[in-house]
């Protein structure tokens, strides 16, 4: 069985897309499996998730399987990649929705001058009383965890966000890993660290749930750092978040905004056994 695939990336988060526009390719209950299998960056193609493509009524539809074969409810990084092959295929034009297990997700689309691809993402509105995000307690989660003084935010998936004076200093794995598994979050949590660089600009690094690693960036970790950072005042509500793998606009006002690029890498054929 042949199976045609895309790779790309947002900011260095990278994807491996299969297209079920015209019908399904991986069964469902194998979509996990093959997820965890591909994205091994030493005996599959290497990624930080699977995007399928899917056919929803007039529109498109997006599910993420991710390495440890959990399915993602939102990605920022990766809704860019899949709108852009969708934009280039022709299945959508802009503006458009793509409907995600977050809800509808409405975006803008071009190619700006210098031939570049540039997504504006309305982003699922930031979540910030506790029960939805979801976490233990009442009103804004504020808690101390590990040492560290930790706020949430539900951005399409659960956010915790820790500000730091010097992203160096961090050694990011080890200090997510007790708040990602904190009991505070009974659906465990991704962990961003921030340090804030100007008046409308933070550094942010990110410990992803379901890649339990750090990744180059994360859209939803960008737009629950900016949040936080001009919920608590720190920034203004047009923020400039510098990622490992590049920059993101994040513009918080009357919900949430994500303006970054996306890429297309290389595509090819897996032959499967049936």
């Amino acid at each position: 069985m042949e199976i045609p695939f895309v790779k790309l990336h947002g900011n260095g988060n990278d994807f491996i897309l299969i297209d079920e526009y015209e019908g399904e390719r991986i069964p469902d209950d194998l979509k996990a499996h093959f997820a965890a299998l591909y994205c091994d960056r030493k005996f599959g193609i290497g990624g930080d998730g699977v995007l399928f493509l899917l056919k929803s009524g007039d529109g498109i539809r997006m599910r993420l399987l991710q390495p440890d074969e959990s399915e993602a409810e939102m990605c920022g990084n990766g809704i860019r990649c899949l709108a852009k092959y969708a934009f280039d295929k022709g299945y959508v034009k802009s503006p458009c929705t793509i409907q995600t297990l977050a809800g509808p997700v409405n975006l803008k689309m071009e190619y700006d001058e210098d031939g570049d691809f540039m997504a504006e993402v309305e982003m699922v509105p930031p979540v910030y009383d506790s029960p939805g995000i979801p976490a233990k307690g009442k009103g804004d989660f504020h808690e101390i965890i590990n040492g560290y003084e930790v706020f949430a935010v539900n951005t399409g998936v659960p956010h915790a966000v820790v500000f730091v004076r010097d992203l160096e200093m961090v050694d990011i794995v080890k200090a997510a890993l007790p708040i990602r598994h904190s009991q505070f979050f009974p659906s465990g949590v991704n962990v961003n660290f921030v340090a804030v660089t100007g008046e409308n600009a933070i550094k942010i690094r990110t410990f992803e749930r379901g890649v339990e690693g750090e990744t180059l960036s994360c859209g939803t970790g960008a737009t629950a750092s900016a949040a936080i950072s001009h919920r608590l005042s720190k920034t203004g509500h047009i923020v400039e978040v510098e990622t490992l793998g590049g920059p993101l606009t994040i513009t918080i006002n009357n919900g949430a905004f994500m303006k970054g690029p996306a890429e297309t890498v290389f595509s090819g054929t897996l032959s499967l056994e049936e």
